[in-house]
């Protein structure tokens, strides 16, 4: 029971605000040296060399603090720590004129703090700022060919389910300080990653047990708000239920529609149509039910956090479950039986086969980016070089063909993105690289109409391949707004054998238009509606056709 109470607490309420009162000041003690620590093993040429293990630094150390009680004493113990961390060298590398359109993810200014620190402190730190480690760091570096970071150095704990206070801490400080000083969009986050360490410091404190410690962890990486971003373990899996309903279905005007079956046996026992709307699952309406547990549905928009909801909704721990829906029009109540997956078996489901391409009626081409290889593009544009239009559904995860197609669509080679990369020299600052291109010289190129169709399905590569398609000199965009999470993801390790993913990359269009949270806007919205479902319509694809054809 604590432990759902917990849960129940952790769903509804803001804990910087619950805890205030009688937490501030150690909030304020642990919340400095999270920062002080992750300044250091960043920026510190000793601590980034890996030779000291700054993890039982933390752990040791975290304690130490919170027990000091003036600001005098905890001063003296910052600046005996930093002295025993060896000299700093006069660093003849480090480029420190840095534009301030590099800066717009770099805050340091708390370094000035002089309610936190005696001057003297405040003059270590901006001279370890100032004097860096020029030569690489243990804890983060680049992957190779592509300059997303990657945390090779950390060590997982894998013994550590549910860690001491002191760990689970260090699991806040490690993930914090790692969006803080690379995270490509922490600007964009939609919060202040400052205050956000302040609101999670109480519920790292307060966690009861391994699950409320895994969600927790969950509601941390939701505040990055991206959709590359994401926790699913045995103990998050467990809140949740191992149990799922027989059918997928999509969230449209707060109800739940059945798209489709996971396994039609059980849907026909259960007695689920397709187009059956769910309005409550429990006595409980689905919009309660997105809004109390959205703390732990990570994306970067709207749209894709429902999408995410597909084991929120349905999933419990029992074999049952009540739920009212609408059936043409009748409403109905009933039990409902829920399975796990395995039991659907739907790896057996024999699944319509998907042409990658073909030619619909009224001479339109039809291609299925999700399914359509390399080694049939040429093939394909043969077939469809004389069509009057040919649509492109990217409401999947193309298989890495867009730069070739882009040859077939483009009469010239043109710039369709560029990135930002973090700088590793100098952590917290972004650098941009020039642009990318695709396409190429081709007098044959391809002079129909291009129709690009996509939803919240689409995500990171898709993105991308939608960048480099909408170069297409007679382009038309329609669906909706996509996932909002390109760029290659980087994965980061937490204590308790927790791994988590971040956009590791910026990406922008060539004149600096933004794709993080904002995704991939068409230029003609159309969105499912419960009718269409149930009618079995692709209106989406409809609107292309009727485009076409005007």
């Amino acid at each position: 029971m604590k432990r759902y109470y917990f849960l129940t607490i952790l769903c509804t309420i803001n804990f910087s605000n619950a805890f205030s009162q009688i937490e501030s000041d150690q909030v304020k003690k642990t919340k400095t040296f999270i920062k002080v620590w992750g300044f250091l093993k960043y920026y510190h040429p000793l601590v980034g060399s890996g030779d000291l293990d700054w993890d039982k630094e933390f752990v040791t150390r975290v304690v130490e603090v919170n027990k000091l009680e003036s600001g005098k004493d905890i001063n003296k113990y910052y600046l005996d720590w930093i002295n025993s961390l060896g000299n700093v060298e006069n660093c003849s590398d480090c480029k420190n004129d840095i534009p301030d359109s590099l800066k717009f993810n770099l805050d340091l200014v708390w370094l000035d703090d002089t309610t936190l620190f005696s001057n003297e402190f405040i003059g270590k730190l901006n001279f370890i700022k100032l004097n860096r480690n020029p030569k690489g760091n243990a804890y983060v570096q680049y992957n190779m060919f592509i300059k997303n970071t990657k945390y090779s150095g950390e060590k997982i704990y894998k013994d550590s389910i549910y860690p001491s206070l002191p760990m689970r801490l260090l699991s806040l400080a490690r993930y914090w300080n790692i969006i803080e000083y690379f995270y490509p969009y922490k600007y964009v986050i939609g919060q202040n990653w400052n205050e956000v360490l302040s609101e999670m410091i109480p519920i790292f404190q307060y966690t009861i047990d391994t699950i409320s410690y895994h969600m927790a962890m969950r509601v941390l990486i939701t505040m990055i708000n991206d959709s590359h971003a994401g926790l699913t373990t045995k103990y998050t899996n467990k809140y949740f239920g191992y149990k799922w309903a027989p059918f997928t279905f999509k969230i449209i005007e707060g109800k739940a529609i059945v798209k489709d079956f996971y396994n039609d046996s059980l849907c026909l026992l259960n007695d689920i149509e397709k187009g059956d709307v769910f309005l409550e699952v429990n006595n409980e309406s689905i919009p309660n039910i997105i809004k109390r547990k959205s703390r732990f549905i990570g994306a970067s928009n709207e749209p894709t956090k429902l999408r995410n909801f597909n084991y929120a909704i349905f999933n419990g721990s029992t074999d049952s479950v009540s739920v009212k829906f609408d059936r043409n029009g009748v409403i109905h109540q009933k039990m409902l039986f829920r399975y796990f997956f395995s039991d659907f078996e739907y790896y057996k489901k024999k699944l319509p086969k998907i042409d990658p391409y073909k030619i619909l009626d009224g001479n339109i081409g039809y291609v299925n980016m999700g399914v359509l290889k390399q080694k049939e593009l040429r093939r394909m544009m043969n077939k469809l070089s004389t069509t009057k239009a040919i649509i492109f559904d990217v409401r999947n995860y193309p298989k890495g063909t867009m730069y070739k197609i882009s040859k077939y669509l483009n009469k010239e080679k043109k710039p369709f993105a560029k990135f930002t990369e973090p700088d590793l020299s100098y952590p917290g600052v972004i650098r941009n690289t020039p642009p990318y291109y695709c396409g190429g010289a081709n007098k044959s190129y391809y002079k129909g109409k291009v129709i690009l169709l996509f939803d919240e399905s689409t995500q990171s590569h898709a993105e991308f391949t939608l960048m480099a398609l909408q170069t297409a000199p007679n382009v038309i965009s329609i669906g909706s707004q996509t996932a909002g999470a390109d760029g290659n993801v980087s994965k980061i390790f937490l204590p308790g054998n927790i791994q988590t993913y971040m956009t590791g990359l910026g990406v922008y269009y060539p004149d600096g238009r933004e794709t993080q949270r904002i995704g991939i806007i068409p230029d003609i919205e159309v969105k499912p509606t419960i009718e269409g479902i149930r009618a079995g319509r692709d209106e989406v694809l409809d609107k292309a056709i009727e485009v076409i054809n005007k």
